[in-house]
C-alpha cells in the first residue's frame, strides 16, 4: 500500500477492483436468458413474483435484488423513486366570487336501492367553496349541461369562466380546420362571453372533486331520510340542501366583489343553448337530418333558400327549429325509420296480408340506429327521434339462397322402401 501511495499518490489508495465485474456476477448469457424469459412471460410481474416463477417453472435461481436490477436495466421495472406519484401543489383560491366556477358531473347511486343510478351536476365557486347550483340528471350530456347552466345564469348571472374536465361536452377532441373546433356547449358559452378552461388532471379541479365526495356521503343520507327516490323529487329538494350546505362549508372571498354579470339585452338563453348543425336545402326544398327528411313549406323565404345552408336547432326541451338568420322556417317531416302503422293496416284492407307480414319481419329485425354523431337525449324532453325498443327475443336472420330440403322421418323412409319393392 505504501509503495502504491509513493507511486500514484492519493489515487493509489483506491481499490483496483473498482468498476470490475464481481466474481459472483452472473454471466452475460444467463442474464440475457433471464431478461428474455421475463420479457416474454412475466413482463408485468414484480421482481419477487417473477423470481418465484423462474425457480418453479424454469429452474433458474437468482436473488430478488439481482433480478430487480436486471429488470430495471431492461426497462421492465421502475424503482420506488420512479413509481412515486407526481406531487400536486395546492394553489390559492381566486379572489372574487363568480371569477371561476368549477363544474363536474358525479355519477353515483344517489338513491341507493330506492331508484336508478344517475348523475349530479355540481357548480362550485372557486373563491368561496360555495355550491352555486346542483341538478340531478339521468346522464352527463350536452343538453343536461345546457339546461343546468341556463338555470345557473338565471339565478346568479354570467360567471367569468367555467373550469371543467376534458369531457366532450366542453371540448371537441376531433377539432378540424373545416369548423370552428368547438363543441356545441362551448359555442353557446362563447356567445354568452363565458370562458371554458379544461383541467389537465382531476387534481387540478380538486375543489369540485372533494365536493363530490362530500355530497356522496352527506347528500345520499339526507335524501334517504327524506325518502327521495326519483330525479324530480331530488331536484325539488336540492335548493334547500344547498342553502344548508353553504351555511356550514362556504368561506368568505378575499375580495367582496361579485364578478357575475347580468344578461345583456341581446342575450337570449333559449336561442344560445342549442345543438346547432348546418344542412343544405335541395331544389325540392328538403333537407336531411338524423335520418329524417324535413320538407320546408313553400313561401317567399323558403323558395329563395334552394341550394343554400340553413341551421337545424335542437333545444334541451326536445323542440326542433329550422332557422335561416332570424327567420324560423315551417316544415313537415318524413321519418325513414318509422314502422308500419296499425291504422294503415285497417284502412288498406286489400293489403292486410302483405302488411302483416312486413310488420312481423320488421319486429324480428334489430332496430335501426340514428346517426352516431347525434346528441345524447336521455336528459332531453320529448323529441321526434325515438328509436324502436329492441325485442326480448333474438332477431331472426334471413338466410340467402334456396332453403334446405326437409329430412324424411324413419316411417317415411320405410314407406318409400316398401313402395320400391
Amino acid at each position: 500500500m505504501l509503495d502504491r501511495v509513493r507511486e500514484d499518490g492519493a489515487e493509489g489508495m483506491i481499490s483496483r477492483k473498482r468498476s470490475r465485474p464481481g466474481n459472483r456476477r452472473h454471466s452475460d448469457a444467463l442474464r440475457d436468458r433471464i431478461v428474455a424469459i421475463v420479457r416474454e412471460h412475466y413482463h408485468d410481474f414484480g421482481p419477487t413474483l417473477a423470481r418465484e416463477y423462474l425457480i418453479e417453472r424454469h429452474g433458474i435461481r437468482v436473488s430478488c435484488e439481482a433480478l430487480r436490477q436486471m429488470m430495471i436495466q431492461a426497462g421492465l421495472w421502475h424503482d420506488r423513486a420512479a413509481r412515486r406519484p407526481r406531487p400536486y401543489q395546492p394553489r390559492y383560491r381566486r379572489e372574487c366570487r363568480g371569477e371561476l366556477i368549477q363544474v363536474d358531473g358525479s355519477k353515483h347511486w344517489w338513491f341507493e336501492d330506492r331508484g336508478p343510478q344517475c348523475t349530479l351536476l355540481v357548480y362550485i365557486d372557486d373563491a368561496t367553496s360555495e355550491l352555486m347550483h346542483l341538478k340531478m340528471v339521468e346522464s352527463e350530456s350536452t343538453f343536461a349541461y345546457m339546461d343546468a347552466t341556463r338555470e345557473y345564469i338565471e339565478a346568479h348571472g354570467k360567471p367569468v369562466a367555467l373550469y371543467s374536465d376534458k369531457h366532450t361536452v366542453f371540448r371537441n377532441p376531433k377539432a378540424s380546420a373545416l369548423g370552428d373546433g368547438m363543441s356545441h356547449f362551448g359555442r353557446a358559452m362563447e356567445a354568452l362571453n363565458i370562458e371554458i378552461i379544461c383541467a389537465n388532471s382531476p387534481q387540478a379541479k380538486g375543489r369540485v372533486e372533494r365536493a363530490n365526495a362530500t355530497l356522496q356521503d352527506r347528500l345520499v343520507k339526507a335524501m334517504r331520510l327524506e325518502g327521495i327516490a326519483t330525479i324530480a323529487q331530488a331536484n325539488a329538494f336540492l335548493p334547500a340542501y344547498v342553502a344548508q350546505h353553504n351555511a356550514r362549508f362556504a368561506k368568505p372571498a378575499f375580495d367582496a366583489r361579485d364578478l357575475h354579470r347580468p344578461l345583456a339585452s341581446h342575450d337570449d338563453l333559449r336561442v344560445v343553448m342549442v345543438w346547432r348543425e348546418e344542412r343544405s336545402v335541395t331544389r325540392a326544398l328538403t333537407l336531411h337530418y338524423n335520418k329524417i327528411l324535413f320538407i320546408l313549406e313553400p313561401g317567399p323565404i323558403s323558395n329563395a333558400l334552394a341550394g343554400k345552408r340553413v341551421d337545424v336547432c335542437e333545444y334541451p326541451d326536445g323542440s326542433l327549429e329550422i332557422r335561416h338568420g332570424d327567420h324560423v322556417l315551417p316544415y313537415r317531416v318524413f321519418d325513414k325509420i318509422r314502422q308500419v302503422n296499425q291504422a294503415a293496416i285497417v284502412e288498406n284492407k286489400h293489403l292486410d296480408a302483405a302488411l302483416m307480414m312486413a310488420k312481423l319481419m320488421q319486429e324480428q329485425l334489430p332496430p335501426r340506429k340514428r346517426n352516431n354523431n347525434s346528441p345524447g337525449r336521455r336528459s332531453q324532453g320529448a323529441h321526434m327521434f325515438a328509436v324502436p325498443e329492441p325485442n326480448s327475443l333474438p332477431p331472426v336472420k334471413r338466410k340467402r339462397g334456396r332453403p334446405p330440403l326437409r329430412q324424411l322421418t324413419a316411417e317415411e323412409k320405410a314407406a318409400r322402401v316398401m313402395a320400391m319393392a
